[in-house]
């Protein structure tokens, strides 16, 4: 096998940060689809469901802005949360506090049961939430979560594991075996 043929984990993602840094606005428009969903994730670790449908677009502004600043194009992705967590904090700073959530007649204790996991997910410590939230919410399977991070898959493994733990504690469900063989 040759070193051609060898495929390196994010270097066609490198390539296209190449590109978008020289100018290939169709490059960053494949790193938005490639990146959307984990950054959407990332900011619901921090913010509510509407500030990060909103908030997903100033990221991707912010990163667009700074881009030529990225010296290594292989760290993108982690890059892009260090982006996607500053902009949570702004948002928190712009509103000096979260309304509650309200929650209109309860017609649906599934919403009430969603709203309460994410409020539990939110409540981990910062590394098992931005996890938990782009494993749970947004689907990404552990590999894409250590790619897309920039964390190791040994890493993302301890969170989801110690994170899952934490969330059944916190929302009172019972722990299982698994979880505790770690």
């Amino acid at each position: 096998m040759t070193a051609t043929t060898i495929a390196r984990p994010g270097f066609e993602e490198a390539a296209l940060v190449r590109a978008a840094q020289a100018g290939d606005r169709a490059a960053f428009g494949t790193l938005y689809q490639i990146y959307a969903r984990m950054v959407h994730g990332v900011l619901l670790a921090h913010v509510a469901y509407s500030d990060a449908e909103d908030l997903v677009q100033d990221v991707f502004l912010r990163a667009m802005e700074q881009l030529n600043g990225l010296r290594e194009p292989e760290a993108f992705g982690g890059w892009l949360c260090a982006i996607a967590r500053r902009a949570a904090a702004d948002s928190h700073r712009k509103r000096r506090r979260m309304e509650p959530l309200r929650r209109g007649p309860v017609s649906a204790a599934q919403w009430g049961e969603a709203f309460e996991a994410l409020d539990a997910i939110r409540a981990l410590p910062g590394a098992y939430s931005e996890t938990l939230m782009l494993r749970l919410v947004e689907g990404m399977t552990g590999p894409e979560i250590a790619a897309r991070t920039g964390l190791t898959p040994d890493s993302v493994r301890v969170n989801l594991c110690r994170g899952m733990k934490q969330l059944r504690e916190a929302l009172g469900r019972p722990v299982d075996q698994k979880d505790t063989e770690r």
